[in-house]
Order: C-alpha cells, then structure tokens, then sequence
C-alpha cells in the first residue's frame, strides 16, 4: 500500500524537476526565437507526440470529458500566456513567487468547488512552501500590472489543478492531456500569427529546447502529471509542484553558474520540509533512503 502512495509521489517529484531543467534551455532558445511562437510550437510538438496513444481513448470520451479536457486547456493556456505577459512588465524574482501563490490558492478553490478537505498536515506544507518560496526568490517587486498578471496566471493554475483533480478519476488520462496541449496549440498559434512572429526555427539551441519541453516538460510530464492526480488530492499536487522553483534554482547554479545565496538554500530546504510534512509518503522514503533503522 505504502508503494501505491510513494511511486506517484515519485513520478511527480521527477516532472517537476524536468520543468525545473527546462527554465535553462528555454532562456537560451528565447533570447533567439519569439516566446509565442515558442509555445505555439512547443504545444505542437506536444500534440503530434501524444496524437497516436489518444486517437483511441478521445474517440470513447463522452461529450462531459471532452469538454472537461478543452477547460482544462483554456486554463493551462492561459496560465501560460498571462505569466508570459506579466514577466514582460515585472521582475523574474516576481514572477517566481507569485507563480508559486498557486500552492495557497489551490486548496481553497479545491474546497470551495468540489469540497475537498484539507488535512492541517496539508496547510502547514503549503504554509512552509510559501516561506520557501519567499525566501528563494524574495519580496516581489516590479511593475503592479505585471504583479497582477502573473497573479491572475496562479489563479487560472490553481483551477487547472483542481479540475484534474475533479477530472483525472473519471476519464482517460492520455485522452485529457491531448486536448490540453492541443488547445494550447492552437491558442498560442493564433497569437504569434497575429503578432507576425510564427516561423521555421533555424537554430540548433532553439530545436533542442522546443524538443526538451515539447516532449519530456509537455507530453511525458503533463501525462503523469494528470495521471497523478487521479490518485491523490489538489493541495497534494500543488505542494509538490512547487518543487519546480528549488529544482530551477539548482538546475540554473549546476548549468548557468549561478549563485543561490545561503537564502536560497535555506528556501529550497524548507520547502522540502514543507512536503515532507505534508505528505507521509514522502517521509517514508526519505527514511528508507538514508536507512534509519525502523524505516520499514
């Protein structure tokens, strides 16, 4: 039973640290290529990849999945767009720490929409999880209406969490991810069309990224991910989505030699006490790890 709880809980902790990773390649490709464009073609190659595993499932989704895996869509896209928006206008710090907001407000729409509680072990790993991400990315500043932006993309995440939480359970997980980064596909197409920015990449660097997420950040992690949250709760997900700012700020210092600062570390640390605490199954195997006796 104790391996039913941990391997999803494992699974997650590993997309979330292929998110983390992609911060890197995707700040190289998009100082060459336009982000929205990026993204349209990112949510592309997501689509074409999961087309043959989903044609089969879609086709025996009722009407109710379908439209469950289009809102789906709309929110992850809008997400997306409006934290891309915002970092436009504020500060990368910022961003990183109202994107993160998500880990609170995910359990209050979860509660409010669906009535799903939430244990006080939960709400003490969200409340760590924010001191951490305070901590990792500091006291936002920048612009107001970018701050407002990138809050409005923590909303539309935190909805997107909760309604797989809702939705995973009841239809076929590879069906919902297609119409996800198929609706995102198409949204973002026809904003960089619109924009003029849509074209054939040229550059090596740009190809990799796009294959980076649109494969393993996009396909792979966005199935398990709603593959994951047909067995465990939206407060859970959140909290350990949350790893992605740790995994990002390690990532950028092994890759980018960037510096962390001993606040930083602290962050990333109480975060992962945060989780720890939150979720038994993540104790149970940190335990089994370092091979305290009586780990069993």
């Amino acid at each position: 039973m104790r391996r039913a709880h941990t391997a999803p809980l494992l699974a997650l902790v590993a997309v979330t640290a292929i998110w983390g990773y992609t911060f890197v390649p995707v700040q190289n490709a998009v100082a060459l290529y336009p982000l929205f464009a990026f993204l349209a073609v990112r949510f592309g190659i997501s689509t074409l990849v999961l087309a043959p595993f989903a044609l089969r499932p879609l086709l025996r989704l009722p009407r109710a999945g379908v439209l469950a895996g289009l809102g789906a869509g709309v929110l992850l896209a809008a997400a997306y767009g409006l934290q891309t928006a915002g970092l436009e206008l504020t500060t990368v710090s910022s961003t990183g720490f109202i994107t993160g907001l998500y880990v609170v407000l995910t359990p209050v729409i979860a509660l409010v929409l669906f009535r799903t509680p939430v244990p006080a072990a939960a709400w003490t790993g969200v409340a760590l999880a924010l001191v951490g991400l305070l901590l990792l990315n500091g006291v936002p500043g920048g612009s107001a209406l970018g701050n407002l932006l990138v809050l409005a993309n923590a909303v539309a995440q935190s909805f997107q969490i909760a309604s797989m939480e809702r939705f995973a359970p009841r239809y076929d997980a590879r069906a919902l991810t297609f119409l996800q980064m198929a609706v995102s596909c198409v949204g973002f197409t026809v904003i960089a069309v619109s924009r003029g920015e849509l074209s054939v990449p040229h550059e090596r660097s740009v190809w990799f990224a796009l294959a980076v997420t649109g494969v393993f950040a996009g396909a792979l992690g966005y199935l398990v991910a709603t593959w994951v949250q047909a067995r465990t709760t939206a407060a859970r997900a959140a909290l350990v989505f949350t790893l992605e700012a740790p995994f990002a700020a390690l990532f950028g210092v092994a890759l980018l030699s960037e510096r962390l600062g001993w606040l930083g570390w602290t962050g990333c640390a109480v975060m992962l006490a945060g989780i720890l605490l939150a979720e038994p199954a993540a104790a149970a195997t940190l335990r089994r790890l370092v091979g305290r006796p009586g780990a069993a």
